[in-house]
């Protein structure tokens, strides 16, 4: 669970999908991460950001560089970003 003063909404993305994503940051939280009830997120997980695997779902690679420029590479579909007015340094990683 996150407390809203910990999310930081990054933007809006516009694919070519016409599909609508936004980004969030979340800096603290309690308990582990898992699915909602009558929610599926099928095998999606946490990864630390050196560890990102090959063949990210689309609209997570196209978030992730868009917050992120000095990441390695992340091969996605172009996507149009327009992010929020607080555009404030990138955050650490969270912790483990």
């Amino acid at each position: 669970m996150a407390q809203p003063r910990d999310v930081r909404l990054l933007g809006t993305l516009v694919d070519h999908v016409v599909r609508v994503t936004v980004g969030a940051v979340v800096t603290a939280w309690q308990g582990e991460p898992s699915d909602q009830p009558h929610e599926s997120v099928g095998g999606w997980r946490w990864w630390a950001l050196d560890e990102l695997p090959r063949g990210l779902f689309v609209c997570s690679a196209q978030i992730l560089t868009s917050w992120r420029s000095d990441l390695p590479p992340i091969d996605h579909a172009p996507a149009h970003f327009t992010p929020y007015a607080d555009r404030t340094p990138s955050l650490p990683p969270p912790p483990r």
